[in-house]
């Protein structure tokens, strides 16, 4: 092996195996700066304006105990604006949906990754209730080398939704588990 890919796999060995929960997020997020900053050969920003994503986001919370998965159509405007669209549903008894839209501004470019500030709002329903979710925050989309059609999304900020009857605001860290991952055209 390489000295570099003895670095990679001694960097995810000592920190970056997986773990639970939003620490899981935010740990992946330093990994990916971490592994970044490792291989500065490897990092040059991706361009995606005119190329559609598809792919999924479980990011919106429709329910405390049960997401749904949404499908998700991510459109690259220009170089630095990107729109995404998400349609959900489960037809659980009663049953849960989420239909939504993100706003992203590309701020920052190394080599195999995009950080970004992103926008987010969407109708959700769940236990016969509907509501609406905003989120906000910044967040990271990686490319592995070598495969460059396909990104995993990893974002942390905030949310404020009315979905249980009156709004609440909460801190969010999500891994490309629930960010999304997407496959570009």
């Amino acid at each position: 092996m390489t000295e570099m890919m003895l670095r990679w796999r001694h960097a995810w060995l000592t920190h970056c195996r997986p773990k639970t929960g939003q620490a899981f997020a935010l740990r992946g997020f330093a990994c990916i700066i971490l592994l970044a900053s490792l291989a500065p050969s490897l990092t040059y920003g991706k361009e995606l304006q005119g190329r559609l994503g598809v792919g999924y986001n479980s990011e919106f919370a429709n329910s405390a105990t049960q997401r749904v998965p949404g499908i998700s159509l991510k459109y690259g405007l220009s170089r630095d604006i990107a729109i995404e669209g998400i349609v959900g549903v489960a037809t659980t008894s009663p049953s849960n949906s989420v239909t939504a839209v993100k706003l992203f501004k590309n701020v920052f470019y190394e080599t195999n990754l995009n950080f970004y500030f992103m926008l987010g709002g969407g109708i959700l329903s769940a236990n016969s209730r509907t509501g609406a979710e905003f989120l906000g925050g910044v967040g990271v989309e990686f490319f592995i080398p070598g495969i460059e059609s396909l990104g995993f999304s990893m974002e942390t900020g905030g949310s404020l939704d009315n979905l249980g009857g009156n709004f609440v605001l909460k801190t969010l860290g999500v891994s490309f588990l629930d960010a999304g991952i997407h496959f570009y055209f």
